[in-house]
């Protein structure tokens, strides 16, 4: 007697799995996606990038303060967890370093000054995750990634990601960011609450760069994501046949070879740009200063 609802002749599509980071390095190059996520060993890398600790230290910093209750959420208690999370990776030497963690303290100072940081978020490093369809059909992609935060406000959840470069952002780059809407689609659905809103906060200058999504907008992104995933699962898939692994994961080059992590080990990026040194990503102190 068949089994009604039921085919097993036909082996469902596996979904394939991604991070906003996967598909951007992806994108950027090929070749750097294979020696991050496929490659084992896996092959000789840079040592660290000062702009790259200066960064994480501030998204460290902001997390561990929206930990704390909101009555100690003060400028002083900021500057001072900048401190505490603070490490000398890729800076000149020890004088560079203090410079720069001055400044930061005085960023994330300002940040708490200028913003309203009483509310409690619904999530600080949250792992969000969902299966997406890019048409009509069954779910092909599973989007998935860590939210710098996420805040809850008339009801919907908002993606703030916070920014330390030296651009300042601004309403278009927050509407293009693949990151920012798929985090926005998997929060929706991992926490089963509208999410349309996406903020990028660079806290540098206290800029909020912010933008609404409709529907349409984040489906062109899933779309987008979709043939990016394809197309990396197809070569990974063929690397893993027995395919020749410079010609599946090309190298991409442009000026970004200049400070990429895997420059060591990649003759075309030692070609297409000269190197830099670890600190020369950091922007320029127009003045120094210095908070205890």
């Amino acid at each position: 007697m068949a089994q009604l609802g039921f085919d097993f002749g036909v082996e469902p599509k596996r979904l394939t799995k991604v991070t906003p980071a996967r598909l951007a390095t992806f994108d950027d190059c090929p070749r750097r996606y294979r020696m991050t996520y496929l490659d084992r060993p896996t092959p000789q890398r840079t040592g660290p990038w000062a702009h790259s600790t200066l960064g994480a230290v501030v998204h460290n910093a902001l997390r561990a303060l929206f930990e704390l209750p909101a009555r100690r959420r003060t400028a002083a208690r900021a500057a001072a967890l900048v401190s505490e999370q603070w490490n000398d990776s890729g800076f000149l030497d020890a004088a560079q370093a203090s410079r720069y963690r001055g400044r930061a303290q005085q960023w994330v100072a300002d940040y708490v000054e200028h913003h309203d940081v009483t509310a409690d978020p619904v999530g600080l490093e949250r792992w969000v995750s969902a299966p997406v369809s890019a048409g009509d059909g069954p779910p092909s992609l599973i989007v998935e990634g860590r939210a710098d935060r996420i805040d809850e406000r008339d009801g919907e959840l908002v993606i703030v990601d916070y920014k330390t470069g030296r651009g300042v952002p601004d309403e278009h780059e927050a509407r293009a960011s693949q990151a920012l809407a798929m985090y926005a689609v998997a929060a929706a659905r991992t926490l089963r609450r509208p999410c349309r809103r996406v903020e990028l906060h660079h806290v540098p200058t206290g800029t909020v760069a912010a933008a609404e999504h409709t529907s349409e907008s984040l489906l062109r992104h899933v779309r987008r994501a979709d043939e990016t995933a394809t197309e990396l699962q197809t070569a990974t898939d063929t690397l893993a046949a027995g395919g020749d692994p410079d010609t599946l994961f090309p190298a991409r080059t442009a000026r970004r070879c200049a400070w990429c992590d895997f420059r060591p080990s990649c003759a075309e990026g030692q070609q297409a740009a000269p190197s830099v040194r670890s600190w020369d990503l950091l922007a320029p102190l127009s003045s120094e200063t210095h908070v205890e």
